[in-house]
């Protein structure tokens, strides 16, 4: 499948720069500069991810058969505060530890171990966040850790008989503990893998899974305005929570039978116990491309596109723009925005915005910190706040 999808964008994107040079390029006066055709050379990557994601809705647009059959749906909201700002359009340009939720070959790409806390306040008053650390180790590779924490808090304990509530409280949460590896493979070429745990509970019942993920990072010099595979067209690809279902046991399913209830002196008081299904866990697979339209001295433009095909949803494309400059003696500022889930059937995802701040330090240390905020239609706004420290 993803070979397929490789070769369909190849010849799409020729066919598609072949009728771009005859129209456009063809009113181009003969004696243009050299750096004019190259200038707009450089914006036909551009205009192809456009022309894709146009051309997406009408290709894979379906209605989503599968919606609502997945638990652990925590795994899905999107963690780190530059991925959420680009509209979660992040699966080819991560370059930091949040590579360990997005696309773990992305853990090789950092330069510095690195340590992450994200706080990100989810709707309902629910509260999420997402620690991790990445390690390089020579010649080996970059390995990570990290911890994804969903809590959903107390809430009241109700019956048929007692709807205001009993006085007990329970309350709910999700977890996930996540190894991962990267190694960069190739000057072009980088690999990641995670295994994950997952545990989720309710009261007094939980249940738990493992899964993995597998992801590549594939560096173009393709329409690269300065020559470098970073500044080209990058592919990224991975494959998230694939694993074994779930199912929710625990003493909340005891409940005793009467198995005769219409004789007295028989076992009426007989033990039994509530049988529950399993469910999926959230499959999904991401594949996109960014590319750096504008490298002008300290100042760079980055575009992203990403297509996800979940396995409980109907397929959506996100967008995310990155405005990058070094400051001297200082470290780098960064503006970034984007739309998620655009396509998807009844979405409620909008625009998302934030920033980010890179403070360098001496022996090529640094501290980071990023926000952004997204728009989830009837639900509300979000914000998402993360720190990181480069050692």
């Amino acid at each position: 499948m993803i070979y397929q999808l490789i070769i369909t964008g190849y010849y799409m994107y020729k066919n598609f720069e072949n009728k771009f040079m005859k129209i456009f390029m063809g009113s181009l006066i003969k004696d243009s500069r050299t750096v004019n055709l190259q200038l707009n050379s450089s914006f036909l990557p551009v205009l192809f991810l456009i022309f894709s994601v146009l051309s997406f809705n009408s290709m894979y647009a379906q209605k989503p058969m599968r919606a609502g059959t997945t638990t652990a749906n925590f795994l899905e909201i999107g963690f780190g505060a530059a991925g959420n700002a680009l509209g979660d359009a992040y699966v080819s340009m991560v370059n930091d530890v949040s590579a360990i939720y997005w696309n773990p070959a992305g853990l090789s790409v950092t330069e510095n171990n690195e340590a992450m806390f994200v706080a990100q306040p989810w709707i309902a008053g629910i509260n999420s966040s997402y620690s991790a650390v990445a390690i390089n180790i020579a010649g080996i590779g970059t390995l990570g850790l990290g911890f994804i924490n969903v809590d959903y808090g107390e809430m009241d304990v109700t019956t048929l008989a007692m709807q205001e509530g009993t006085g007990e409280k329970f309350s709910a949460s999700d977890k996930a503990f996540i190894l991962s590896y990267g190694r960069r493979l190739a000057d072009w070429f980088t690999f990641g893998t995670s295994a994950k745990y997952i545990s989720s509970s309710i009261w007094h019942m939980n249940a738990n899974s493992i899964a993995f993920d597998l992801g590549v990072i594939i560096n173009t010099p393709f329409f690269s305005v300065t020559g470098k595979n970073e500044d080209g067209i990058n592919i990224g690809m991975s494959i998230s929570n694939y694993g074994l279902p779930m199912k929710y046991d625990g003493m909340d399913l005891l409940n005793t039978i009467d198995i005769s209830p219409g004789e007295a002196g028989n076992y009426q008081d007989v033990a039994g116990q509530f049988k529950l299904q399993e469910w999926e866990l959230p499959l999904i697979f991401r594949i996109g491309a960014s590319y750096n339209p504008l490298v002008y001295g300290n100042h760079i433009v980055t575009i992203s596109v990403n297509a996800l095909h979940p396995n409980n949803n109907s397929e959506s494309v996100n967008v995310g723009l990155q405005y990058s400059v070094s400051i001297p003696s200082f470290g780098k500022f960064f503006a970034r925005g984007g739309y998620k889930a655009l396509f998807m059937d009844d979405s409620q995802y909008g625009l998302s915005l934030g920033f980010g701040i890179l403070t360098t330090l001496l022996y090529n240390n640094g501290i980071k910190f990023d926000y952004a905020y997204r728009d989830v239609g009837i639900l509300g706004g979000t914000h998402c706040y993360g720190v990181s420290v480069m050692f």
